[in-house]
């Protein structure tokens, strides 16, 4: 059976940062596309992150150059590593595995219920 379980959310200051992991059972994370999303309330399912299986790492516009992610196949963990934090960065953090990265959440086959992070201003 494939789980995956996010950690590590909270409520931080604007400007503080956050280090969120993914812990995988049943797959191996080397082996799939590892994606973080988020979900801000009252708005829709956005794309953060995702790592290839060859280790190329795409970000949205809105993170790049404050968000950096990563795995380590050591602990089958995939980490979201989140600096100068917005109050816009607010939102139910989600990891997924799947097949491929993409535009769309089409190629995330497996998904973990979240993380709640909270920005305060």
């Amino acid at each position: 059976q494939v789980q995956v379980v996010e950690s590590g959310g909270g409520l931080v200051q604007a400007g503080g940062s956050l280090r969120l992991s993914c812990t995988a059972s049943g797959l191996t994370v080397d082996d799939y596309a590892m994606s973080w999303y988020r979900q801000a309330p009252g708005k829709e399912r956005e794309g953060v992150s995702c790592i290839t299986p060859s280790g190329k790492t795409y970000y949205a516009d809105s993170v790049k150059g404050r968000f950096t992610a990563s795995r380590d196949g050591a602990k089958n963990t995939m980490y979201l590593q989140m600096n100068s934090l917005k109050p816009e960065d607010t939102a139910m953090y989600y990891c997924a595995a799947g097949r491929f990265c993409g535009a769309t959440d089409v190629g995330m086959d497996y998904w973990g219920k979240g993380t709640l992070v909270t920005i305060s201003s």
